[in-house]
């Protein structure tokens, strides 16, 4: 099999597949998937939307709560942008040990490529401590980009 189709084919298995990321930290794995949603975006008006599922699992043997989440986000044109809010959509789950919770959210940028990363801020219910757990960088990037 010659190089450019080597090539071609690793384009289109990765095109098939959402992007997906996952890191564990604090005793917390964050996995990340994300998507490009084409029906939302307008790239006449520099509109990009994207989405993106996150699964938080917690794997310590206490249970956690996640309070806050932060984020920053970065366009390709330079632009930098952070979010601060609490929970995530809206809710505040509480993960025994051993439990999952998945949320999905969206991110609009300016261009057709961007980064993401951030920490939660979750507590220990146990002894009520608060701890920082890290978001890994992912990318968003427009399927055509890639060609």
């Amino acid at each position: 099999m010659n190089g450019s189709l080597k090539c071609f084919l690793k384009i289109i298995m990765y095109l098939s597949l959402p992007c997906m990321i996952s890191k564990i930290s604090e005793g917390v794995e964050i996995t990340v998937e994300t998507f490009y949603q084409e029906g939302y975006s307008n790239p006449m008006n520099a509109e990009f939307m994207f989405a993106y599922r996150i699964t938080i699992e917690n794997h310590n043997s206490f249970t956690i709560q996640l309070q806050k989440r932060h984020w920053y986000i970065f366009d390709t044109n330079g632009e930098r942008r952070e979010v601060d809010g609490e929970g995530v959509v809206g809710e505040h789950p509480v993960l025994k040990q051993g439990q999952q919770y998945a949320y999905v959210s969206g991110c609009n940028l300016k261009t057709e490529m961007g980064k993401m990363h951030g920490f939660y801020t979750m507590e220990n219910l146990d002894t009520k401590q608060l701890f920082q757990v890290p978001i890994p960088a992912f990318d968003l990037i427009v399927p055509s980009k890639l060609n």
